[in-house]
Order: C-alpha cells, then structure tokens, then sequence
C-alpha cells in the first residue's frame, strides 16, 4: 500500500486519510451513475478518489481524481478486486451506480477520530430508497455484535469503510461469489476479528434492487455455503439458520 508523504491535494494535507471509491457499473443508466459520482464530488472531505470499473461504455472518462478502469464483466467480485488493486488510498468504499451518499459532510464525519493503523473497519447506517424514491427501511447498526453475522449480513458495504490493511491480511474478494462478496469477506475474518468502529452517521442511499433481488433463494444458498466455507459454526448449525431463514421468508 503506497505510504502517504508530504503535499496537498486540493489544498489538503496528505496526512489525511485518503478513501478509494469504487463503482462497479455494467450498463447503468448514465444518469445513475452520475448521481454516484457527484455526491462524492461535493463532499466537504476532499481526500478522495473515485474508480469506475466499467464493464461496458459508461461514457464516463478519467480525469482528475476519477480513473476508469475498463473491463470486460466477469462479475462484482471481479470489479471490487480490480478497484482494490489500483486504489491509493487507506481506506475502500464500494457503491453501486445509482446509490448516493447522503450528506455533503458523510466522509468527514465518519473519518473523524479514525486511526488508519488499527482501525480496520469504520461503519454507518443507510436508507433504502424504494424506485421512486421514498424510504422504505432505515437500516441501524449500532448495536452491531459480531455473532450476528451467522445469521445476516449485519455490516452493509454501502456503509462500510474498509482500511486496505484489511485484504492485505485476509485477501480479495471470492470470485466464487455472485450475491454476497462483501459478507463471505467478513466471514472469512471472522475467528480473528479485528472489531469494527460504529458510527451514528447515515452513510448512503441504497436504490431498492441489485441482483440480488427476485433471486432470494439463491443468495441463502450461497450464504450457507459460504458459512460452511469458512467454518464458522458447527455446520448442523448453519443448516438449521439456512432452514429458518427460508420459512421465515415463507411466512412474511
């Protein structure tokens, strides 16, 4: 990871931390992405980049402090681990095209009394927006304890901040994944967690959707899986959480 040194960057000193921003898009509506990327462009915290993996012709070009990374799409997994390996920055945050920060001063106040040596994973709240907009849930994580994430993921990248120190000792995102990446990344942390700062801050819009959506059976599916992977319970455990959690979904 490239070591901070002496400059400015828009009249901002390099001690600060620095958060990496990465879009993974695969033809969004451009109106979409833009939302994304100016509401990390008018934040009051300045010491920032943004990394578009674009698995199409997003019509977005580099410039500045935006880099577009051009591939073809081989899934998610693949974008974020594109974005994690030119990132410069301490700090990893993954959004998605159409979601959106939600206050100017969102990554100044969850960087506030962060230390970039042992702060290993900074998280916020979010909103989940419905498609026309309205919030249809309100997502807290204060209370977040780690055996949660047995049963769910409790810690939603649209408000995780993630110190880059972090892949170095557990590695990139499973390929293997099409649904839950980001949870399979904490499971594997799992048995040597390394904590996680909690902050009252609303940290993103999430757009109701993504590929997950209409596919529920399969995202359990790979949840257990990807629990019995990593070996975080006794696997009659798992199972029964797999179970539940589908007569749960049966009976809502």
């Amino acid at each position: 990871m490239e070591k901070m040194r002496g400059g400015n960057i828009r009249g901002l000193s390099l001690v600060m931390k620095r958060i990496s921003v990465v879009v993974a898009t695969y033809k969004d509506k451009l109106i979409n992405l833009n939302k994304t990327i100016e509401s990390v462009i008018y934040q009051t915290y300045k010491n920032w980049e943004i990394i578009i993996v674009d698995g199409a012709d997003c019509g977005i070009k580099t410039a500045d402090n935006i880099k577009v990374i051009k591939t073809p799409p081989r899934g998610i997994s693949d974008a974020f681990n594109k974005g994690v390996e030119v990132a410069r920055g301490n700090y990893m945050y993954f959004i998605g095209a159409g979601d959106y920060l939600w206050r100017v001063d969102v990554l100044e106040k969850m960087m506030k009394g962060v230390d970039k040596e042992k702060d290993m994973l900074v998280c916020g709240r979010i909103n989940r927006v419905s498609e026309d907009g309205k919030i249809i849930r309100y997502t807290s994580t204060l209370n977040f304890k780690k055996w949660q994430l047995l049963y769910k993921m409790g810690l939603p990248h649209q408000a995780l901040f993630t110190n880059k120190k972090f892949f170095e000792k557990y590695g990139m995102f499973d390929l293997n994944c099409k649904y839950s990446m980001d949870y399979e990344l904490l499971l594997r942390a799992y048995k040597t967690w390394p904590g996680v700062m909690m902050k009252d801050v609303v940290v993103a819009v999430w757009a109701e959707g993504g590929i997950g959506k209409n596919r529920i059976n399969q995202v359990l599916d790979e949840y257990r899986r990807i629990r019995i992977k990593n070996k975080i319970t006794n696997e009659n455990v798992i199972n029964l959480i797999f179970w539940l959690s589908r007569l749960w979904l049966k009976m809502k």
